[in-house]
């Protein structure tokens, strides 16, 4: 069992300086609920020092922040690599290596964030030096640009303010390119995600006097199983996409909680569901479905205890991806790759709130998403090899904006 920074690894894999990239990002704790500016502080040192111009866009706490840094200042805006740089939790996990130490073991280095998405933005890291030859050289005419954010895991969320100071500056990049583990095929296409929080508060009172009490659990009840039945609507009627694994927009209700004792008719419940629509379904139609039933079941309670209710907060919303196979980035990214053809995914990511905001994106990036978020998590040396070539190209071969 090696550190990526020994020798003795598998001919097929990326070169070591690539290797040591990794192996560094991989070092930072960047769980969502730490902080990323050890990591964001490093990769703009390390992107300063090759004469790039870097921004910082703080969160409100100013203990996250997002990158967004520019090789070629000057030219024209050319193509954003983009990646997130914070991990889902190890918390209960079983893993047979620290998760925070990259390590290589029969052709894979396993590691949080190996494949999502730390061994994209190491490979690209490394290839900013040959980036700025090309530029040097003649051959790579528009800058490329580094996009590294704070969040993704928890909704996108510090994507968001990385886009805004690039309208607020009025730059438009030809496209992006968004690193996530497809197995290096091109994807052009993902649902959009969407998570909601129900708070049911109703009136306490004993169980043998169910009468003088609004049960809250109850109540939320009826909610959740009319979720649950525009979920089957959905899987019934509505066209669909079979490009996708699940080709409707599905519901699902994740996490219940509430009451306090069998013989104390409940108080306060809470539910969080999650609502992950086809690129072109209307999430909004379905919210007002939802928030329509709630209001009918508060006015319900009501008529108990005038104080009770319902509250259905939306807390946060992805826009889905939908990207022609026709477009200049998904053709370059189908040159790059090697790959005939295109796919969609039912995860989301930030390349819809790229495409939203103007920029033409696709996502195309090493490993396995299917290896991403469990114990182990890991991706395969031959992967990384062949994003790293992907990437190599780019100094020849890219996009400007027009």
């Amino acid at each position: 069992m090696n550190t990526v920074t020994e020798r003795g690894l598998s001919t097929q894999g990326p070169r070591p300086t690539a290797l040591a990239l990794i192996e560094r990002l991989i070092g930072f704790n960047t769980v969502s609920r730490e902080s990323n500016l050890g990591l964001i502080e490093w990769v703009r040192d390390y992107l300063t020092g090759l004469g790039a111009t870097t921004r910082l866009s703080y969160d409100s706490t100013g203990k996250k922040a997002n990158l967004f840094a520019t090789l070629g200042e000057g030219r024209r805006p050319g193509l954003i690599l983009s990646g997130h740089t914070d991990v889902v939790p190890v918390d209960g996990q079983n893993w047979d290596t620290d998760p925070f130490v990259a390590t290589i073991r029969e052709g894979r280095l396993y590691g949080r964030g190996s494949a999502d998405m730390k061994g994209f933005l190491g490979l690209a890291l490394d290839a900013a030096p040959g980036y700025l030859a090309a530029m040097e050289a003649g051959t790579l005419e528009s800058a490329m640009h580094y996009a590294l954010s704070y969040d993704e895991e928890v909704g996108c969320l510090g994507v968001r303010g990385l886009i805004r100071d690039l309208e607020e500056i009025g730059m438009k990049p030809a496209g992006c390119i968004v690193g996530e583990p497809t197995s290096m095929q091109p994807i052009v296409a993902h649902k959009g995600t969407h998570r909601f929080r129900c708070l049911v508060h109703g009136r306490e009172a004993h169980s043998s006097y169910v009468t003088h009490g609004v049960n809250a659990i109850e109540y939320a009840a009826q909610l959740v199983v009319f979720i649950r039945q525009l979920a089957d609507e959905l899987a019934q009627n509505e066209t669909r996409d079979y490009g996708f694994t699940v080709p409707y927009t599905t519901l699902s209700t994740g996490v219940i909680r509430g009451g306090i004792a069998a013989n104390v008719v409940p108080k306060d419940c809470e539910f969080q569901f999650d609502m992950r629509t086809l690129p072109n379904a209307r999430a909004a139609e379905l919210d007002a479905r939802i928030r329509a039933r709630a209001a009918e079941l508060a006015m319900q309670m009501q008529h108990v205890d005038p104080e009770s209710g319902i509250e259905l907060e939306w807390s946060s919303s992805t826009d889905g991806l939908n990207a022609s196979e026709e477009e200049a980035i998904v053709q370059l990214a189908m040159q790059l790759s090697g790959e005939h053809t295109t796919g969609r995914v039912s995860y989301g990511t930030e390349a819809g709130l790229f495409q939203k905001a103007g920029i033409p994106s696709v996502i195309c990036g090493p490993g396995d998403i299917a290896e991403a978020h469990r114990p182990n998590e890991f991706v395969a040396l031959e992967q990384l090899a062949r994003c790293e070539a992907f990437l190599g190209k780019l100094g020849a071969q890219t996009l400007a904006a027009r």
